[in-house]
């Protein structure tokens, strides 16, 4: 029974929250508003079942942190959706139910039976569904028509991710933290930023903003196969011309901005990979010169990531997460961090807790998958889902930053 349950809640930790019984959430105060959304509040009551349901999903962090961040978004799309009259049907959401229950080979009734031993009841369920079910159709009627899928897209897709060559990617980056209050200033910056057409103009641009370690040298990056990408980025990567950047793309904390400088195919195939292991150890004081020179100290003393439990002997175990994930499942900044990595190999360019722990960030290895065939219609759809996924990540964004959020 724990194993379905776990399998239920891994397909939605991405569609919205579960709310418990109200039976138990009459202790006085849940119900009080914490954090206001614009006009839509978010209760403690709230906040402490999202961190429940990131606990059964061993949700990696700040647990308290990313469920404020989920609830947050879900008033977005929510206030984004509702802004243009945009309402899921009965039949819409009883679609969407039996499409989630599916993943787990479970009928409707029986997903209500096992959520409700768990203390989720269906009205319940049914205000999770609604947030996840209305993004979609806002996402698919807002942009649609954006979305451009080539013949000539899919074959660079194809010879990538099932095909018998290997395609590689030279690209440049630029990540611009977000300071507070700051959030249209950097966004404007970013746009400005991902117009440039220039080789020299971008690099001159990294060293100017970009807070990585590549700036020193233009926010150039070496020869990388597009296959140690995150899944939702080498589509974009792919539609570009040399010179041409991405979009601005959300990290936590920060916007980041990727030009292609040149591609290449091979006859070697490099692998598609099932899973990604990782270490990351967060050391107090943020980018700080001190906290800094730390890292790269110890940059010199671990040569595997099995040296860290080591290094976090008699520290909080929170200190040092070893993640084993799928490519898709990793955080983008995360991802896109660990493509320059090989194993053994650490970045010290990403921070958390609104940049007071700097992430000593360790590969640790990558596991092949094994190749499956897809035919050209799936590869489209797929392609068509990640321009999707990326136009829903930068709206998002773009409703995050112009937002009144307040915390109570």
């Amino acid at each position: 029974m724990k194993q379905t349950m776990r399998q239920i809640l891994f397909a939605a930790a991405a569609v919205g929250t579960f709310l418990t019984t109200p039976a138990l959430a009459l202790a006085q105060g849940l119900f009080d508003p914490v954090i206001k959304v614009n006009d839509r509040v978010v209760t403690q009551y709230e906040i402490e079942q999202r961190e429940l349901l990131l606990g059964v999903l061993n949700a990696a962090g700040n647990r308290a942190k990313l469920a404020r961040e989920q609830l947050i978004e879900d008033r977005l799309k929510l206030e984004a959706s509702d802004a243009v009259g945009l309402q899921i049907s009965p039949e819409g959401i009883d679609g969407g139910v039996a499409e989630f229950a599916g993943r787990a080979n479970l009928k409707p009734e029986q997903l209500y039976q096992l959520l409700a031993k768990e203390g989720i009841d269906k009205q319940s369920f049914l205000d999770f569904m609604v947030p996840g079910l209305s993004w979609r159709e806002l996402i698919r009627a807002k942009y649609n028509g954006r979305v451009s899928v080539s013949e000539a897209d899919i074959d660079k897709a194809l010879n990538a991710v099932t095909g018998g060559s290997s395609v590689r990617v030279l690209v440049s980056e630029i990540i611009i933290p977000i300071p507070q209050g700051r959030e249209e200033e950097v966004q404007a910056l970013a746009e400005e930023i991902s117009q440039i057409e220039s080789l020299s103009g971008f690099s001159e641009a990294a060293r100017k903003y970009s807070a990585a370690r590549s700036r020193d040298v233009g926010g150039r990056l070496g020869w990388m196969p597009i296959t140690n990408l995150p899944p939702a980025l080498r589509p974009v990567l792919l539609g570009l011309t040399p010179g041409k950047a991405t979009a601005p793309l959300p990290f936590q904390g920060a916007l980041a901005v990727f030009q292609l400088r040149a591609i290449a195919e091979s006859d070697y195939k490099t692998p598609e990979y099932s899973a990604i292991e990782y270490a990351a150890y967060y050391m107090p004081g943020g980018r700080s010169p001190e906290t800094l020179a730390k890292a790269e100290s110890l940059r010199g003393h671990v040569d595997t990531c099995d040296d860290l439990y080591g290094i976090n002997q008699d520290q909080p175990e929170e200190l040092l997460d070893r993640v084993i994930t799928t490519p898709a499942e990793l955080p983008q900044d995360i991802a896109i961090e660990l493509a320059k990595l090989d194993k053994g190999e650490v970045s010290t360019n990403l921070t958390r807790a609104d940049g007071q722990q700097l992430i000593f960030l360790m590969m640790c290895g990558r596991t092949p998958a094994i190749a499956e065939d897809a035919s050209r219609e799936e590869i489209a759809a797929q392609l068509r889902n990640r321009q999707l996924e990326s136009f829903a990540n930068g709206y998002l964004e773009e409703l995050r930053s112009e937002a009144r959020i307040t915390y109570r």
